[in-house]
């Protein structure tokens, strides 16, 4: 499985927490940092963050692929457009939540968010 992590770096302790969840090996974490000007494009924004991923269309179809996004929402949900563009469906992506009274704050992965999965039952509810 190939992590890209399009937010803090990850911890030992986090990379573990996600391998056991996926129950697979992580094969490399690629860090793709994340820098948006306001006032420029986001779309042409998230194409270079597309870009600074070095995967050809091959590989962004056929490589296992897991998504830590950003955690600002309108570059995630635009990053997420793009990816479905390329990859022809959602990925799944690591959801993590603060560990309570954390002193300094601290991470810890909830959960692998299956937004494909997550799609294809909402679609079923538009037949309704």
């Amino acid at each position: 499985m190939l992590v890209l992590n399009f937010s803090h770096p990850l911890t030992e302790e986090q990379v573990g927490q996600i391998r056991k969840l996926i129950d697979e090996e992580i094969e490399e974490i690629r860090q793709i940092p994340v820098f948006f000007d306001n006032e420029k494009s986001f779309e042409e924004q998230v194409k270079d963050l597309i870009e600074a991923c070095n995967l050809t269309p091959e590989e962004w179809q056929t490589r296992p692929i897991i998504i830590v996004p950003p955690a600002f929402n309108f570059i995630a949900v635009t990053l997420l457009a793009a990816l479905h563009g390329l990859m022809g469906y959602f990925p799944p992506v690591v959801r993590l939540k603060p560990v309570p009274n954390s002193t300094p704050p601290k991470f810890e992965v909830a959960e692998i968010i299956n937004l494909q999965s997550i799609r294809e039952k909402f679609r079923e509810m538009r037949r309704i």
